[in-house]
């Protein structure tokens, strides 16, 4: 996903964020801002994803 596309769905995406990953918590959202590398990161972190995982989700979730 382009990364302007993605900041310019980020409000839309947060809100369900923590729906589909339960272990983000606000702050986490807070420090993503917006940011796709940021949240590639973090989820990477919290969940074991590789990168290549973590960006198919994304495309999967974000259509």
């Amino acid at each position: 996903m382009n990364n302007n596309i993605f900041e310019g769905k980020w409000k839309q995406i947060r809100g369900q964020a923590k729906e589909w990953w339960g272990k983000l918590t606000d702050d986490d959202l807070d420090k993503v801002d917006g940011k796709y590398d940021k949240l590639v990161g973090l989820l990477q972190e919290k969940y074991g994803y590789t990168q290549q995982q973590v960006e198919e989700e994304l495309e999967k979730r974000t259509k």
